[in-house]
């Protein structure tokens, strides 16, 4: 592949907290091959689905796969462009080197969020894994007991370092297992349990509004392509190759 020019516009993301680890990982890579750098944006998907059709500037789009479909759907983004980064669980976290409660069952689970001094998640509006978790609260008949509990954040990597950051016995958090594994200072326990486990597919597209396609095109390749099936692997991803779930 030709290295593009180099170039000191850097290329502009929306990406999801969930794929942040991953971009900052390849990010290095990315200039050393174009001379381009890279200024993302990272959040919940609501939040960059409001700040695309806003108008703030987007050469790639890294979001939840259904969203990706609703955009290249209303053609804010190319759908011939689109490529799936794999797949990633909803998981629960601690601060590190703290006891690990159980909560491998509902019962479990529920005994475990009410014996939490706070409780972080991202946001329930408009975050993916905040939208779901606070659901299984509600079903789990929890959620107006702790609502004083609650500690939520615009997404789910600065719930992780808030949580990291106070590090006081008897905390958890909930969110993508991605930011958690990325996150110093917390422990993932491990995923919702059955019936609550989410999974969730990410992919990625090319905003129709991008002046240089081209260099956005060798971002996506380097981010969904074999070169960092290891990478994602690691991140807690699960390949889109594998992928049989998408939300």
């Amino acid at each position: 592949m030709t290295a593009a020019l180099p170039s000191t516009e850097p290329l502009h993301l929306l990406c999801a907290g969930a794929a942040q680890g991953i971009v900052k990982a390849v990010q290095a890579e990315f200039t050393h091959r174009t001379g381009a750098g890279i200024s993302g944006r990272f959040g919940a998907v609501g939040a960059l689905r409001e700040a695309l059709q806003t108008g703030q500037p987007c050469d790639v789009m890294i979001v939840t796969a259904g969203m990706i479909d609703e955009l290249c759907q209303a053609f804010a983004l190319r759908a011939d462009s689109r490529a799936s980064l794999g797949r990633v669980r909803t998981g629960v976290a601690v601060c590190r080197d703290a006891l690990q409660p159980a909560i491998d069952t509902p019962a479990a689970l529920k005994a475990a969020l009410q014996a939490a001094r706070a409780i972080y998640f991202p946001d329930p509006l408009r975050a993916t894994a905040g939208i779901h978790f606070a659901a299984v609260m509600t079903e789990l008949g929890i959620h107006a007991e702790l609502q004083a509990r609650f500690r939520s954040f615009p997404n789910g990597a600065t719930a992780m370092r808030e949580m990291a950051a106070d590090g006081a016995a008897g905390l958890i958090g909930c969110t993508q297992v991605s930011e958690i594994l990325y996150t110093d200072g917390v422990d993932l326990v491990g995923p919702l349990p059955a019936p609550f486990e989410l999974s969730t597919l990410y992919s990625a597209a090319i905003c129709t509004a991008s002046t240089r396609p081209a260099l956005a095109q060798q971002f996506i390749e380097m981010l969904c392509g074999s070169g960092s099936l290891a990478l994602r692997e690691v991140s807690g991803y699960v390949v889109a190759q594998r992928n049989t779930v998408v939300t």
